[in-house]
């Protein structure tokens, strides 16, 4: 069912429907029309204010979860209200101190979860942290035969971190392709990152320039190859406040352990964050509007933060129940947001 406008809703049940909303984010229970009519100072009857309750609820706006009970906002509800009607207030003084507090002080990685966990603490839910990927400068690799097919690509990087992969090669390889492949890399690519690195290989090869033989260009290949892949498949996340989660929606047990469940698959949390990594803004998804979290129902409130060049590096946030206090976390991640950005800069 579409979303109505906001522009088509009168002023009347527009203010129904900001009471609803606002009351059922305090409490996670359904408002029934005695409640609004106490909260909101209505000139109207309970009966009345029923009848624009229903209004709602044909619009798709409210939902009803048992019979006679109360209304309760709609998915399609939440996001009319976070985009047209809610108004969002700033971190209090004590809450930016919090924030800053935590951050500052130490390398950034400790910042990093520093976050994380200051956003779980300040909004009762799960604090997400999307670590900037760490694009290692190489130095040298090394190629160690292991058996007929098969051999270890040791990766150095400028750092001094030293890791190691085991890599296919055809049965046959000579010794002397191993060494070559090695000081290639060496001579040619060394203070590269690997993305650079592939790059040079491939326009030094399509110009004929690479002065490797067969063996020993696809042994550079698929070192730099396989290094590159296994850091693409392994997000760095920082998840903090699990438990919180617990608290949150004690009545809803089952939702929470959907999304505890969720909460383990940190490559698509990865994917989820990317793609608030693409605006320049805090995003925020709502139940269904994304997979991954759509069989718990739950929120996600994300923004990015960015390095010192000004693009954008990780993203940072919360995961909850769509019960969250949109207007008061929403502009604390993207004071948390900001504050990284100020730290990484």
């Amino acid at each position: 069912m579409a979303t109505q406008p906001i522009a088509e809703l009168s002023d009347r049940a527009r203010e129904v429907f900001r009471v609803v909303v606002e009351s059922y984010l305090g409490t996670g229970t359904p408002v029934g029309s005695r409640t609004i009519s106490k909260v909101g100072g209505f000139n109207l009857s309970p009966a009345s204010i029923r009848n624009v309750m229903q209004d709602l609820e044909e619009a798709g706006l409210l939902s009803a979860p048992h019979i006679s009970a109360g209304r309760m906002p709609t998915e399609q509800g939440l996001r009319l209200f976070v985009d047209a009607i809610m108004q969002a207030a700033e971190p209090s003084a004590d809450e930016r101190r919090l924030i800053e507090r935590q951050l500052h002080g130490g390398p950034i990685e400790n910042a990093l979860s520093a976050a994380s966990a200051a956003l779980s603490d300040l909004s009762a839910c799960a604090g997400v942290v999307m670590v900037p990927k760490r694009e290692p400068r190489l130095r040298q690799i090394g190629f160690v035969p292991l058996s007929r097919d098969q051999a270890m690509a040791v990766l150095v990087g400028q750092d001094g971190s030293v890791e190691n992969r085991v890599i296919a090669i055809p049965p046959g390889t000579p010794p002397s392709a191993l060494v070559e492949a090695a000081n290639f890399v060496s001579d040619q690519l060394a203070g590269l990152t690997l993305g650079e690195a592939r790059a040079r290989l491939a326009s030094e090869i399509r110009r004929g320039r690479a002065r490797l033989d067969q063996a020993s260009q696809d042994l550079v290949e698929r070192g730099l190859a396989v290094w590159s892949e296994d850091g693409d498949r392994r997000p760095v996340l920082i998840v903090r406040g699990q438990s919180h989660l617990l608290d949150a929606a004690a009545a809803d047990l089952e939702r929470v352990r959907q999304l505890l469940e969720e909460l383990e698959e940190a490559q698509e949390i990865a994917r989820l964050l990317d793609s608030a990594a693409e605006g320049a803004a805090t995003k925020i998804f709502i139940g269904s509007e994304n997979k991954l979290f759509a069989l718990s129902g739950s929120s996600v409130i994300a923004s990015p933060y960015r390095g010192s060049d000004g693009r954008v590096v990780g993203v940072v946030g919360v995961i909850g129940p769509t019960r969250l206090n949109y207007a008061r976390v929403v502009p604390m991640v993207d004071f948390t947001a900001q504050t990284l950005s100020r730290l990484m800069g």
